[in-house]
């Protein structure tokens, strides 16, 4: 039970540092952006929730000297890190990465033509507040493009999930976890969120991929799934219950993977483009 013991603590450099190798999860949905967000010349571009650099610095690797290029993160270990990776490469747009909140950033009117987020929209405490904000930033006619998780993500871990609490006689947990599984959009909530802010969606695009595991064991040992969702996971049940319940959890998803040969976790993705 190793997973539960473990610590990464989130403003560490180290950590930080760490994150550089768990580029393979962002990448997926960063790649899915890359693909689709429109690039011209001469753009003013803000990449919200830009962590240590990804995609940012792909996308201002991607265009030239008459573009500018501007990330914001509330991450302090992370835009450090953001910084001195702007300090040692050798971009042809100017950069700059600000530390700030993207529900009230520090940024006029209408300055930027294109808005980008990479997995951000679930991560928001206001998610409402940052589209606004967005909105408020971007030109007339400028662009958000954004790519979020939605609905259905690791929905075989879900099911064994509910399945141990039902089978612990912990039927209060349930409700919980149902409204922890249901914070993540759809197609329509995403739409309506940005519809909301009086967004005209222009194109939306949708995929998904799998992760793969030999084991439950490996799954929940694996640096993305402790540092990122096990939190909120152990958040669900009551902390006395905390080590019976993933011990039996733990165990329920090895017998899974020993029955299908592995364990595969489904990560559906989503791709908005939005005008104002």
């Amino acid at each position: 039970m190793t997973f539960l013991e473990k610590n990464f603590p989130i403003e560490s450099p180290d950590t930080v540092l760490l994150l550089e190798e768990l580029s393979l999860w962002s990448s997926y949905f960063g790649k899915m952006l890359l693909e689709q967000v429109p690039l011209r010349k001469g753009v003013s571009l803000l990449d919200v929730g830009c962590g240590p650099g990804f995609p940012l610095f792909e996308l201002a690797n991607r265009l030239d000297a008459s573009s500018q290029v501007t990330g914001i993160d509330p991450w302090a270990a992370a835009v450090e890190r953001a910084n001195w990776k702007k300090d040692h490469h050798q971009l042809l747009p100017s950069i700059e990465i600000v530390l700030g909140d993207a529900a009230k950033m520090p940024f006029a009117d209408q300055v930027f033509d294109l808005v980008t987020c990479n997995l951000g929209i679930n991560n928001f405490d206001e998610p409402a507040q940052v589209v606004q904000e967005c909105r408020r930033v971007l030109k007339q006619n400028g662009r958000l493009c954004l790519t979020t998780n939605i609905e259905g993500h690791f929905m075989e871990f879900y099911t064994v999930f509910e399945s141990t609490l039902r089978e612990l006689g912990l039927e209060d947990c349930l409700p919980k976890l149902k409204t922890h599984v249901q914070h993540r959009g759809t197609d329509e909530s995403i739409r309506d969120l940005l519809e909301e802010a009086r967004f005209s969606i222009v194109k939306m695009v949708r995929d998904k991929f799998h992760m793969r595991f030999v084991s439950g064991s490996a799954f929940l040992n694996h640096f993305l799934i402790v540092i990122g969702f096990l939190p909120s996971w152990r958040s669900l049940v009551p902390p006395e219950e905390e080590v019976r319940v993933f011990a039996y959890l733990e165990k329920k998803l090895n017998e899974q993977a020993d029955w299908d040969g592995e364990l595969k976790m489904t990560v559906p993705m989503l791709y908005v483009e939005a005008i104002k």
